[in-house]
């Protein structure tokens, strides 16, 4: 794992080796194992080492062709490097051993952009060319390693983290309000902006060509829509499965026979840590999974959906492996407005659920003191083999199939108890006007629910930057109505999601990489691949994932209908910090760019007027859990990146 770093100064300027020195020693955090730059005294680029891999011994630095007219940094872990090998016929064992740069450089020379294509993994490169006097930049599909950068005058320069840029004193510290805008009224992250202000993100799936006379990018993931009727293979659920351990077993690489892993109630997780777990076993391997537990009984209601202790079903998956060790988690009494410097200085951007980060930054210690360098998770389990398919209703409605949408409503009252109500709003909802869907909203809800609601969101300010438009032209709906189209649905929010820095921050904090299996480029296009009804059978959702999952996870896992809630107890930290919160508030008010964009009375009055109980009613929630906490990350985050002491 590394970090990267680069400058091309267009007027001749001289220095470029020591600015790009500055750069690198300014991420050391993310790489602090090995320094080496190259420079031709108009460009340089470097790289700051963090060894994780067994092959990162070899990695002496920027990797350069043989007739040095190309010249590379990459952060990467190739997940597909002896099929790589054997396409570009190399020696299998001069290449045994070769770092992971050096074989996707040898790509990018064999097959130029076309590499990306081919390559499967994590990264994110600097490729120098000489001849063309360009540079490419590029990122995974899925965002997982970040990388920033900079067009400034007759100057570009790029890195992996913010930090790195900002040692150049022709570029200005300072929050990007839009984006924070944007953030804080939940809008997904969308376009080339970052939190900071003059600084552009290589999108996910993008490749970014700079030359003298500008930067120009093109995306190049672009997964193929399945045809109906299409033929497919034979059993959907063999190739799930096929997929599922190899993108596990790809991601134990430089474990050493030991992982960490997040383990909830639910499936994915689920899947992931009983996989390793499998693949481990060989070897005489270990999981060490980590599961959040409420530190209080949970005041359940019987009719509640959610599942507030995920202890048990976590337990009932971890029975099933001899070597899988687990560890309950109790985090509840923490407060959530803990460690808010330190997540700014590593993640350099807000984060969305101060809740969750508490349990989330738990485990992460953990497997630092025991010495786990690698926590496996399935975030990405519901784009992929666990999605529930609810589409396939508007699907079948625009598609006339009566018959099978009757029995999917047959199915679905049975294995659910859904009511025709719900029914109808799922599958005519995406049909139907934004201004009806509201109103049939508030009549059956009793309560009229906008972005004000559950964001902090200053009204002026969300008038002023025409957020709705924005939104609107982004394919992202402020009213949340069921989307109609599994395939875009799937693509849509696979596109948004962008784990870098969230990846490089926990690198550099504790020494810890994050690692989806379920975000496996080779899985993630074979369940596209997937026609939506076979993932919603006869009122059956995560049909797929059921049947494919059934030889590894117990029967009590799978055939719950109700979903996990995270951080049930998340209400105790916040009171406790109820003082120390209104110093931060008052902090964050002081700072004009806080102000504008947020609705600090709302906030203020929120934090006066805590609950003393019903803190699971769902207005209290999007007030509280929602509203108030990522307000308060994301105020928190302006006034630091504004210098402001407030």
């Amino acid at each position: 794992m590394t970090a990267i770093a680069g400058l091309w100064r267009f007027d001749g300027q001289p220095d470029v080796a020591a600015d790009c020195t500055r750069m690198l020693a300014a991420q050391k955090i993310y790489g602090p194992h090995h320094g080496a730059q190259w420079d031709n005294g108009a460009v340089a680029i470097g790289r700051q080492l963090f060894r994780m891999l067994p092959e990162d011994s070899a990695d002496r630095g920027p990797v350069e062709c043989r007739d040095g007219q190309m010249v590379m940094v990459a952060d990467v872990r190739l997940d597909n490097r002896e099929e790589l090998i054997t396409a570009l016929g190399l020696s299998a064992e001069k290449f045994r051993h070769a770092c992971d740069a050096e074989i996707l450089l040898a790509s990018l020379n064999r097959w130029s952009e076309a590499a990306l294509d081919r390559v499967v993994g994590d990264f994110a490169f600097a490729l120098w060319d000489e001849r063309r006097q360009q540079l490419m930049l590029a990122r995974d599909f899925m965002g997982q390693k970040p990388l920033h950068y900079h067009w400034g005058k007759n100057f570009f320069a790029f890195s992996s983290m913010a930090k790195g840029l900002h040692t150049l004193p022709e570029i200005p510290y300072a929050p990007d309000e839009q984006t924070v805008a944007e953030f804080v009224a939940l809008m997904p992250q969308s376009g080339p902006g970052s939190f900071f202000q003059d600084i552009s993100r290589v999108e996910q799936g993008q490749i970014v060509i700079v030359s003298r006379k500008g930067v120009s990018k093109r995306s190049y993931w672009n997964p193929r829509r399945p045809e109906r009727g299409e033929p497919g293979p034979r059993d959907w659920v063999e190739g799930v499965r096929h997929h599922l351990d190899q993108a596990t077993r790809a991601r134990l690489r430089g474990a050493n026979g030991a992982v960490a892993s997040h383990l909830s109630s639910g499936f994915d997780s689920s899947a992931v840590t009983a996989t390793a777990a499998r693949l481990l076993a060989a070897e005489g391997g270990r999981v060490t999974a980590f599961t959040s537990v409420p530190s209080v009984d949970p005041e359940a209601d019987a009719n509640d959906w959610r599942i507030l202790d995920e202890g048990p079903l976590a337990a009932a998956t971890a029975a099933l492996y001899p070597n899988v060790e687990h560890v309950l988690l109790r985090t509840g009494h923490i407060s959530p407005f803990d460690d808010f410097d330190r997540t700014f200085y590593l993640y350099e951007r807000p984060k969305l659920n101060p809740c969750n980060w508490v349990w989330l930054r738990q485990i992460t210690q953990e497997a630092h003191d025991r010495k786990l360098g690698i926590v496996l998770h399935g975030m990405m389990g519901d784009m992929t083999f666990s999605y529930f398919g609810m589409q396939l209703l508007p699907e079948l409605l625009r598609q006339g199939r009566w018959v099978r949408l009757a029995q999917e409503y047959v199915g679905l009252r049975r294995e659910t108890g859904v009511r025709l109500r719900g029914f109808a709003g799922q599958t005519f909802g995406p049909y139907l006007p934004i201004g009806l869907w509201n109103r049939l909203k508030t009549h059956f809800h009793g309560y009229h629910e906008d972005v004000f609601h559950h964001t902090a969101i200053n009204p002026q300010r969300f008038a002023e930057m025409n957020l709705a438009a924005r939104a609107k032209a982004r394919d992202h709906d402020l009213s949340y109505r069921p989307r109609k189209d599994s395939f875009a649905d799937r693509k849509w929010v696979l596109s948004r999601t962008d784990p870098g820095n969230n990846n490089k921050g926990t690198l550099g904090g504790w020494g810890v990489d994050l690692r989806d299996p379920t975000a496996d480029r080779r899985l993630v296009e074979y369940c596209l691949s997937i026609p939506t009804d076979q993932y919603l059978v006869n009122g059956v959702a995560r049909a797929v994932g059921k049947a494919a999952l059934r030889d590894r996870l117990p029967d009590a896992v799978l055939d719950e209908p109700k979903r996990g809630y995270q951080a049930s107890d998340w209400h105790i930290g916040l009171t406790g910090a109820q003082a120390n919160a209104v110093i931060e508030l008052d902090q964050i008010a002081g700072c004009d760019a806080a102000a504008r964009t947020l609705d600090i009375p709302r906030l203020q009055g929120l934090l006066e007027d805590l609950p003393t109980r019903d803190w699971h009613d769902p207005l209290v929630i999007r007030a509280y859990r929602l509203a108030l906490l990522r307000g308060m990350s994301a105020g928190h985050f302006l006034r630091k990146a504004s210098g402001s002491n407030g």
